[in-house]
């Protein structure tokens, strides 16, 4: 071959991969840009066994609910929580980080609290650092319970609507010298450092041996498996799936960034731990679905507000300052009245039908497998953990509770509808209600930021 022929070979293959370079580019952009959604790619269209979609739910939440419930759940009667902390594991011992079991918690003295709440009050300090080192991880799980003497005061006299009927979930007994005040506003749920064998131990406990599974198996997160159970059976996990979501993107959204040599510790969104919490490649394919299953969730406890409209819609909210608790009505009812006209809510009326002693028998092993999931709170390792856990877990019960004691189904929106309702609610059960959609909400919002941060 001559010179001048295999410089004319040279030019023709450098062409050819020139070409090719250009085709392959312009191929794998869109592979990116698919990439950087992927996590996402489940939420659009309906709830699954829902007929509302997830871009409805998106507007309803964003633009109105989050908005009304950031302020509501800022007020006395909402920010304070009354737990107890001390309850000992009944399923197994502790065996949580030596962080987690060094979470301390020292009282309040009698004259430091204030007149109307002289039960005493855990009182927690230090503010979280970094995570890796036993104090620092302890100072992450510590609670701060400090409750201003006004607020104390008026606690003594926070006792109506404790009548007990048939409950989803295991309440603090209210008589033990163990239940404490905390202020929630000062303890937001957020990363801890708690990791380890003990949170998994908790989660496993809840999946594996309390979530109902088709012929003993289960794969979690599997469509073919949930496709393999009735409604109900279905309808459980993925109320439990949708708040470990919710969870998980808590602590993601506001997770404790190491200090640098140019910026100190700060907190907020951890777009790595999220991704490994929720995309494709890091949870089998899964995490997608684990992302729509916290709408179904949602819509479960939205529907329960809106069953209980006329109860909250009467209820005094009472803390003894009558200007605060008048300014929380008339609140509480404008995000009720957001609520009722919501039109796509969750159909409880489809769930435990049939032969009438079948599902009363479904109903009541729904029942007991929650009121275990409920127990198992009291074996967090972590009291901030343990503290949010008891909340949404007590919350999503008392929506339970709201959906399906008695026989009365559909919405409660007539004086005589109210007449007829077959619970009542204690104090506990709704600030836990409210504060536990409170986090569902945050998490759909939570949700927008990710997608502006990906993209």
């Amino acid at each position: 071959m001559t010179c001048q022929r295999r410089k004319e070979v040279c030019n023709f293959l450098q062409c050819v991969v020139f070409i090719l370079t250009i085709v392959l580019s312009t191929q794998t952009k869109p592979e990116k840009q698919n990439d950087s959604n992927a996590c996402f790619c489940k939420l659009n269209g309906e709830v699954d066994d829902c007929t509302c979609k997830v871009e409805t739910l998106d507007t309803l939440n964003n633009e109105k609910i989050f908005p009304l419930l950031q302020s509501l759940l800022q007020k006395d009667y909402f920010r304070y929580f009354q737990v107890n902390l001390k309850k000992q594991c009944p399923f197994w011992t502790d065996d949580s980080r030596c962080a987690m079991k060094d979470c301390s918690v020292s009282t309040c003295e009698e004259d430091q609290l204030p007149e109307g709440l002289k039960n005493g009050a855990d009182k927690y300090t230090a503010e979280a650092q970094q995570e890796h080192t036993c104090d620092e991880e302890r100072e992450l799980g510590a609670l701060d319970s400090t409750i201003s003497a006004e607020s104390k005061a008026a606690f003594q006299n926070w006792t109506k609507h404790d009548d007990k009927l048939q409950t989803f979930c295991e309440l603090d007994d209210d008589n033990t010298t163990d239940m404490d005040y905390v202020d929630l506003l000062l303890n937001p749920e957020r990363y801890t450092g708690y990791k380890g064998v003990s949170p998994h131990r908790i989660w496993r406990s809840i999946y594996e041996e309390n979530c109902f599974k088709p012929n003993g198996k289960f794969s979690y997160g599997s469509q073919q498996s949930l496709a393999a159970m009735c409604l109900e059976k279905r309808a459980f996990y993925r109320l439990v799936s949708g708040l470990h979501t919710s969870i998980n993107l808590h602590l993601s959204a506001k997770y404790l960034h190491p200090a640098s040599l140019y910026s100190p510790a700060k907190w907020g969104p951890n777009l790595q731990e999220f991704t490994k919490r929720f995309d494709p490649d890091a949870t089998k394919g899964r995490g997608p679905q684990y992302l729509k299953n916290l709408y179904f969730t949602y819509l479960v406890e939205l529907r329960a507000l809106a069953k209980a409209a006329p109860y909250l819609e009467q209820e005094e909210f009472f803390t003894g300052d009558s200007e605060g608790d008048k300014e929380v009505k008339e609140e509480v009812k404008q995000f009720i009245s957001v609520v009722k006209s919501f039109p796509d809510q969750f159909d409880e009326s489809k769930l435990f039908q049939g032969i009438p002693l079948e599902a009363a028998k479904l109903k009541e092993e729904f029942r007991n497998h929650f009121l275990n999931i409920s127990r198992i709170m009291d074996c967090v390792g972590c009291d901030k953990c343990k503290l949010w856990g008891k909340v949404q877990i007590q919350g999503m019960g008392t929506a339970l509770k709201i959906l399906f004691s008695g026989d009365s189904i559909g919405p409660l929106s007539t004086v005589d509808a109210l007449q007829k309702q077959d619970f009542q609610l204690r104090r506990t059960e709704i600030v836990s209600l409210f504060n536990a959609f409170g986090r569902l909400s945050s998490s759909v919002k939570e949700i927008e930021m990710f997608k502006s941060m990906l993209q």
